[in-house]
């Protein structure tokens, strides 16, 4: 035992007591006592001396600290005439679990815990640990639960539950060293017993592994409402574990691990996809639902509301992300399924078919294209191979065919290309434009997305609501004749008359107006507070002050964005269509912040 630790161990006594005991009971350190000295500390030795040092410390030198040291060991009880003052103050003990129990700041009642963990103490890098934890309350068990979160190097607030997903991440990578370094000091035995305890673990052959398995097991089995190994409160655990962003990877891993197990793939094969809903512990688990509800949708033994509310529940479980696209087709599929035996596809005049696509038929085509989106990006054919087909059919053969038969019949019956009181393409400007904001003299600008149709206008409205930013409206108006993007481009533009040239452009008042700059000189002439046309790429490349001088600028600006009708034109990116039109729709609402701050409100 060297000076130094000798010192340190009497130093923290002293800091709690003013008089404190040294029984040198193998006689063997009184050299050590001798060279000893401490600034403010007087040294007195006891030998047959009592009387007079218990004057003195008591009546003399009340205020002085003071070591009385004995080479010896301890009288017994009743020929010890300093019993009382020793009560009242520290005992110093130079064997080394008194060291640390000295060190630690603990009582005498804890020396046999100290001396049943001694592996723990001797690295002084966990000694230090434990003592910056303690607190003067800590009982037995505190303490050990204590030791071993700094075995386990989990939270400083010693919590069981912290100590276990210590050792499950450690077991999930396949390591050992904390859970040996545990048993090295002796306290694996009280970590069963805790778990027990607060669990109701149970085992002949308690380990980490057989711990993770009987939670799983009994989570799974509790969620079900049946009889567990385990508690509820192992449950919350459970539940606390797999929604730590920080245990993601271990709980997957594991999970992994048991899901392996054949007793749980048979348990799941004999039940319902609604037993087992709110169950979200392995990633079996969304396989089954995910396998039975295309099942269901196909057979359509399930309604969309009851599929909706089941996906809706699910968005929150642990695996929802990694199979939100089949989720999402099923969805949508069902959807569409419901709308088509709802929809009557009917029309009497122009107008009902126009009226009727707005407020409902225009889903249809919504749902379709989300499908479709969700079950390429899914990489799931084989899986919805029966509900890709039968979604296929029925859009081909029981929507696009039935309404377009009945609209070319009303088309074949029209005098004119009229669909009062849905307003024409070619009003655009007068209405939207100059009545509604240049008039006024209020700036705006106007997007136009080439081959944006109507339901991702829709879908487009409500994302725009959702920035809590703006306000949006649709409408809809009827197009030119012959449909095509020269002459619709055209009629959006103000103009007098539009005339179609030999080679498919169109002209306005005698001005080609094919291209950005030929339409930003077309805008020129007719607005006189300025105008011009961009293309949304440029814009979204201008700088701040850029972007700002163009509303300092112009009063109008016609932006084009041409994302979807790209894919769709070119036969290498046509599968991509529908691809294009989610990007889209996230380009426009970045082109709208970009005019929002460069000053557009409108």
């Amino acid at each position: 035992m060297n000076m130094d630790k000798i010192t340190a161990a009497i130093n923290h006594l002293f800091d709690r007591h003013d008089i404190v005991f040294w029984y040198d009971t193998k006689r063997e350190l009184r050299l050590k006592y001798e060279s000893l000295s401490i600034p403010g500390i007087e040294k007195i030795e006891l030998d047959n001396n009592e009387f007079r040092v218990k004057h003195h410390i008591l009546r003399a030198e009340p205020d002085q600290k003071i070591l009385l040291y004995h080479e010896g060991p301890q009288p017994a009880e009743l020929d010890h005439w300093l019993l009382d003052v020793q009560l009242a103050q520290g005992t110093f003990s130079a064997d080394q679990v008194a060291l640390w129990v000295t060190e630690l700041g603990l009582r005498p009642e804890f020396f046999p815990l100290v001396g049943e963990h001694a592996n723990f103490f001797k690295a002084a890098a966990r000694l230090e640990a434990l003592k910056s934890r303690l607190a003067k309350d800590d009982n037995h068990n505190a303490i050990r639960t204590k030791m071993l979160a700094v075995c386990t190097n989990s939270d400083t607030e010693a919590r069981l539950e912290g100590i276990l997903e210590a050792l499950l991440s450690e077991l999930a990578v396949e390591r050992d060293e904390k859970i040996n370094l545990v048993k090295r000091c002796g306290l694996d035995k009280f970590l069963w017993e805790r778990a027990s305890v607060h669990f109701g673990y149970q085992s002949e052959t308690p380990g980490v592994r057989d711990f993770v398995y009987q939670l799983f097991k009994s989570g799974y089995a509790l969620k079900l409402g049946e009889e567990a190994p385990l508690n509820q409160d192992a449950l919350i655990f459970l539940e606390r574990w797999k929604d730590s962003r920080s245990h993601q990877e271990a709980f997957e891993h594991l999970s992994n691990d048991y899901a392996g197990d054949p007793a749980l793939e048979r348990d799941l094969q004999d039940r319902d996809l609604r037993d087992v809903k709110e169950v979200d512990y392995f990633k079996l688990i969304d396989q089954k639902i995910l396998s039975d509800l295309v099942q269901l949708v196909v057979e359509r033994t399930i309604s969309a509301g009851e599929c909706a509310k089941l996906i809706w529940n699910r968005r929150n479980t642990h695996w929802f992300s990694e199979f939100s696209d089949i989720y999402e087709a099923v969805y949508y599929a069902s959807q569409f399924i419901a709308e088509l035996d709802q929809a009557d596809l009917r029309m009497q005049l122009l107008v009902d078919g126009i009226q009727k696509y707005h407020n409902t038929w225009y889903r249809l085509d919504q749902h379709y294209r989300k499908f479709i989106f969700h079950m390429r990006a899914s990489n799931q054919a084989t899986l919805l191979g029966d509900l890709i087909e039968q979604i296929e059919n029925l859009y081909s053969n029981n929507y696009l065919l039935v309404v377009n038969d009945n609209w070319q019949q009303i088309v074949d019956q029209s005098q004119v290309w009229d669909a009062a009181p849905v307003l024409s393409q070619q009003q655009f400007f007068e209405n939207w434009v100059r009545k509604k904001y240049l008039k006024n003299k209020h700036k705006v600008a106007v997007l136009i997305s080439d081959a944006l149709r109507f339901e991702i206008g829709q879908e487009l409205v409500d994302l725009i609501e959702k920035e809590d930013r703006y306000s949006a409206d649709l409408e809809s108006l009827l197009s030119t004749l012959p449909s095509y993007t020269q002459l619709g481009m055209a009629a959006l533009l103000p103009h007098g008359s539009l005339e179609i040239m030999k080679d498919g452009t169109v002209q306005i008042d005698g001005q080609n107006s094919a291209g950005t700059d030929n339409r930003a000189k077309i805008l020129t002439n007719v607005v006189a507070d300025g105008a011009t046309a961009i293309r949304s790429a440029d814009l979204l490349a201008m700088s701040r002050d850029g972007s700002r001088a163009l509303f300092r600028d112009h009063s109008l600006v016609y932006v084009y964005h041409n994302q979807i009708d790209a894919a769709g034109d070119a036969l290498k990116t046509e599968p991509r269509v529908f691809d294009a039109a989610e990007d889209a729709i996230a380009e426009i609402i970045e082109i709208l912040k970009k005019l929002t701050n460069a000053n557009y409100t409108n």
